[in-house]
């Protein structure tokens, strides 16, 4: 009986991360590669990064979120944002 317990709890904490675990791997890459995509200017990279995230919500064409991400950084590069 005590078995059967430890199957289902397995079952009910295992299924979830399989589910969740592309997006928990990918933010995992990700978030370094934001912080180093500006050499000697992380604010710009994450500003970029947030802006993504938030378009993210509402937008589902990874193409249209690269290339606000991208617009983001050289607005700020010419602004002159660090």
């Amino acid at each position: 009986m005590i078995w059967l317990l430890l199957a289902g709890m397995f079952l009910v904490t295992y299924l979830p991360r399989l589910k969740f675990f592309p997006y928990a791997a990918l933010g995992a890459l990700i978030f370094p590669g934001i912080l180093t995509a500006v050499p000697g200017r992380p604010g710009l990279a994450a500003g970029a990064g947030v802006i993504a995230a938030i378009c993210s919500l509402f937008i589902r064409n990874i193409t249209v979120i690269v290339v606000l991400a991208i617009a983001v950084v050289l607005l700020l590069q010419n602004l002159g944002i660090p």
